[in-house]
């Protein structure tokens, strides 16, 4: 394998000499900024050899390097080794940023190549100015795995469907004239889109080009009185096709974009820089239009689900939540016979959703936990990490599914068995968090920044936190990681607080991750809804969408004030009351146990 890998690195080095390139700058995304990358765009990791799924590769004529993030530390210096491709471990002191790379290696005059449309509009102009402060020049019109990569893998060929709007719930038609709303408000002449869930979420329709994300490759270009999808003709059913045709869309070939944009000098722009790629960004500069940066006026307008999709949603989640209940009675049961490993029970769970009525299959990767990998906040088990399940200890899962009816995501961290004193202390703190999120009341124009801090607070009593968010949006049969919505204490330029409205859907998850020892995610999916109006102004409040149980197994009640455990009785109330009626007899008397006031 580093044979092969150091021949590539070679090809790559002799087609940059002919190009004249000093450096190749490839990061790991497709032309649309995707979470998940398909096969087709892999080719950091046919280039490197690392498979993870973040990292950026730059090479040199006499060297590389591969920055990555401590998630990926100890697989990045396994499948390096031996390639003469250097790990940089990103975030670690005196690690060297990627620029400040580039600026020490190079000099005034030379070129770095890049993929333009792999790099976002944003990132891109920030590297250009950073190597452009030395006299470096970046160059976003190459393509450096054209001449080398000769069995690249095709573009997907998956069908693109029509999302009925019994599902949907608003026509593409009247979307389109929200759209057009926000464009005129903007000023903007056209409208740029490269986010694949809003093109889908805009045109109802879906598709499987991406990995656990049902949207397909295409660009949208909407104009005062035309409409533009660029996708492969040939993946539209007859029925998405008749859609678009009645609509007076016009349908173009996939790459043509790029050439359409030099024509639009002169025109106002609509184009999100975080969310569309630099290349697309380039062409439209160096040909005279005026770019009006602002985010896409779809994802605020596919925030708020409307009634419909609410609905269904609600469908959905009771779906999942009778999986969960029959995951969890089995896992009980099933742990106590010792043969039971983090890939079997995850594999057991996720057969179970892909069998699920109007199941699309999984929303991301399951996480599944045990022990000191629940400590992994993105843990991914592998046959080399695969560990057996003990009855004992604590088991953290972070799953969910795709159905018809709407996105799911829910994590639960159940007691195989005896917990410690540590464990049970921990659990209770992560379940306090959760639960004053969940129960929250606020004012009309609150954001998650100003909310974070209920899901925190308990910790933050005992010195300790998590490092992550502690909520982000959720699509409706879209991503199940979705903007503007979140909950986060930390906002920056790049992401400013976002009021919540009703009809936000957003997830609630705070954790607690003990390196060496365990890990606790208690996470459901919030509904922002009308409250009361008083004196003061108007009242939100949030319906937990998600319908599992808490596993009381893990629950110690003297560690819960009684406000902890009236809002845990009162949501395990919910809980058996809605599942009960879908399942049999045996479930039901199993469920009512895990479901038992304290």
């Amino acid at each position: 394998m580093n044979t092969r890998i150091k021949e590539r690195l070679a090809a790559l080095r002799a087609a940059m000499a002919k190009e004249g390139l000093a450096a190749c700058y490839i990061p790991t995304a497709d032309y649309h900024l995707s979470e998940y990358v398909g096969e087709h765009f892999k080719f950091r990791a046919w280039l490197s050899g690392f498979t993870g799924s973040a990292g950026t590769l730059v090479v040199l004529p006499d060297q590389a390097g591969l920055w990555t993030d401590g998630r990926y530390f100890l697989q990045a210096e396994a499948q390096l080794a031996g390639t003469g491709i250097d790990l940089y471990k990103m975030q670690i002191p005196g690690v060297p940023t990627i620029e400040e790379f580039l600026t020490a290696h190079l000099k005034p005059g030379d070129r770095v190549g890049a993929d333009g449309r792999t790099i976002s509009a944003s990132a891109g102009k920030a590297l250009a100015n950073a190597l452009e402060e030395k006299g470096i020049s970046l160059d976003p019109s190459t393509d450096p795995a054209a001449e080398i990569w000769t069995d690249r893998p095709a573009l997907p060929q998956e069908k693109i469907w029509l999302y009925d709007e019994s599902f949907a719930g608003r026509s593409t038609k009247d979307k389109l004239a929200d759209v057009r709303a926000k464009m005129a408000q903007a000023g903007a002449d056209i409208h740029v889109i490269c986010a694949l869930d809003e093109i889908a979420w805009l045109f109802n329709l879906r598709g499987s080009d991406v990995a656990y994300n049902p949207v397909f490759l295409s660009y949208a270009v909407i104009g005062r009185d035309f409409v533009r999808l660029y996708l492969d003709e040939t993946k539209l059913t007859a029925e998405a096709g008749d859609h678009l045709a009645s609509l007076g869309v016009s349908v173009c070939p996939y790459e043509e974009v790029y050439e359409t944009a030099k024509n639009w000098g002169g025109q106002k722009i609509l184009f999100s820089e975080a969310q569309s790629n630099y290349r697309l960004f380039q062409i439209l500069s160096e040909n005279g239009a005026q770019i009006l940066n602002a985010p896409d006026p779809v994802l605020e307008l596919k925030a708020v689900k409307n009634e419909v999709e609410i609905s269904q949603t609600r469908t959905a989640h009771i779906r999942d939540g009778i999986i969960m209940v029959r995951f969890m009675k089995w896992l009980k049961e099933t742990v106590k016979e010792g043969a039971l490993t983090e890939a079997s029970a995850m594999e057991h769970l996720d057969s179970m959703r892909r069998e699920a009525i109007h199941s699309l299959g999984l929303s991301f990767n399951t996480i599944a936990g045990y022990g000191p990998h629940g400590a992994i906040v993105h843990y991914a088990v592998t046959p080399e990490s695969d560990i057996p399940l003990e009855p004992r200890g604590l088991f953290l899962v972070d799953s969910g599914g795709q159905y018809l009816e709407g996105t799911t995501d829910i994590t639960r961290t159940f007691a195989l068995g005896p917990l410690t004193s540590e464990e049970k202390a921990h659990f209770a703190l992560v379940l306090r968090c959760m639960l004053n999120l969940m129960y929250a009341r606020f004012p009309e124009g609150a954001d998650g920044h100003h909310l974070d801090v209920l899901a925190r607070q308990p910790l933050w009593e005992q010195g300790l936190d998590f490092l992550h968010g502690t909520g982000h949006g959720v699509g409706h049969l879209l991503n199940v990681h979705e903007g503007p919505n979140r909950f986060s204490w930390k906002t920056g330029k790049s992401d400013p607080p976002v009021p919540l409205v009703p009809g936000m859907v957003t997830t609630d998850e705070p954790g607690l991750y003990i390196t060496g020892k365990h890990g606790i995610r208690l996470e459901n999916e919030l509904l922002c809804r009308e409250g009361q109006e008083t004196d003061y102004g108007r009242f939100l409040c949030f319906e937990s969408l998600t319908l599992a149980p808490i596993d009381l197994d893990a629950v110690d009640p003297a560690l819960l004030n009684e406000t902890d455990r009236q809002r845990l009785n009162a949501y395990h109330r919910r809980v058996y009351e809605t599942l009960a009626p879908e399942l049999s007899k045996e479930e039901q008397e199993w469920l009512e146990s895990c479901t038992r006031e304290i």
